[in-house]
């Protein structure tokens, strides 16, 4: 049973290192428009995400990767039932990567522009759905004792999955901003933290209504009135939160993304400790959910995996750690592979 814990742990850990690392990417994707206004200040955003967002990838298909190897079932059941949402995020993650090739291979400002507009929608469609799913997920999804799912795309588009759609975007949209404003100076530096300030009240809202909706549509704060002591996990987050906003202030912009990076680490993990020990809950019937307990591999299997975790996993964190110190700094027009990215 305490393999199945540490792998329900580890799911967790997981999806947060995806949505800290990513998120940025995605955030800034979905900045392009609006704080993009000339290709200068566009090729220090591309730059921003070129040399890493391929990396923090990783972290998506480790995350899928331990569903379908640690929780089978869970895979098979979330697949299926999320499929037509899992697609589109597929295919605008797709859209993304092709559009890191090909932006450059015309120079022509239409086609930059329409390349441009890629980035944005395979950006912002992933971070809300993402979003959806996960309050989805929350809520309960809407399957029976087979694991078939009675629903569709829309049965997804409900008001709190869409509120969660909604945090997720914002989040990623600061934790973006900020991470730019890390990465450029002068004007767009300035525009970068404008936005970011701009943003934070807009976010906060979104956070409070977020949270209050959960103790109507989902029973995630069951775990914690059992166990006061889990409320530490949101109060983190919300400690991140405000962090945010008192390093921005101070200009301390390095502060400010780590600050950035434990608020979506701690409201990740506010959902997770809340579903333990369930991963895929039904909305239709108690029994029909699935959890890590009832849908787990084989303790042989789970055990292996851990051991292959242990050695891997400290490879990937070695390896990005690497990527950013290798990048590290302001972007500016005398980097020698500023003139690359087009």
């Amino acid at each position: 049973m305490w393999l199945q814990d540490v792998w329900f742990f580890l799911w967790g850990l997981l999806w947060a290192m995806y949505f800290i690392t990513d998120g940025f990417d995605l955030g800034i994707g979905s900045l392009v428009p609006f704080l993009g206004k000339e290709e200068a200040d566009r090729k220090v955003m591309l730059h921003a995400m070129g040399p890493v967002w391929n990396g923090n990838e990783v972290w998506l298909l480790t995350a899928g990767g331990v569903t379908f190897a640690a929780f089978p079932k869970v895979y098979a059941v979330m697949f299926s039932s999320l499929y037509s949402a899992l697609m589109l995020v597929l295919f605008a993650l797709i859209l993304r990567g092709v559009y890191f090739e090909f932006r450059g291979k015309l120079d022509d400002p239409r086609w930059r522009k329409v390349w441009d507009g890629c980035l944005f929608l395979g950006s912002v469609l992933p971070a809300v759905l993402l979003g959806v799913a996960f309050g989805n997920i929350f809520k309960g999804i809407p399957f029976d004792e087979n694991g078939v799912y009675h629903g569709s795309l829309f049965t997804l588009l409900n008001p709190y999955g869409l509120l969660g759609g909604a945090l997720f975007l914002l989040l990623f949209l600061v934790h973006g901003a900020v991470y730019l404003a890390v990465k450029s100076e002068g004007d767009l530096h300035r525009r970068a933290v404008a936005t970011a300030n701009r943003l934070w009240p807009v976010l906060l809202v979104a956070a409070v209504f977020f949270f209050a909706a959960t103790q109507v549509h989902t029973r995630l704060y069951d775990n914690y009135f059992a166990k006061p002591i889990l409320f530490l996990v949101p109060l983190v987050a919300v400690a991140g939160l405000l962090g945010i906003k008192m390093f921005l202030r101070k200009q301390a912009v390095g502060k400010a993304w780590i600050s950035s990076a434990v608020t979506i680490a701690g409201a990740v993990f506010f959902g997770v400790i809340g579903l333990y020990p369930a991963l895929f809950p039904s909305s239709m019937a108690a029994g029909a959910g699935l959890t890590a307990h009832n849908a787990s591999s084989s303790p042989l299997t789970l055990s292996i995996m851990l051991v292959v975790a242990l050695v891997f996993v400290p490879i990937v964190l070695a390896y990005q750690g690497w990527a950013h110190h290798l990048f590290r700094g302001k972007i500016t027009s005398g980097d020698p592979a500023y003139e690359e990215v087009h």
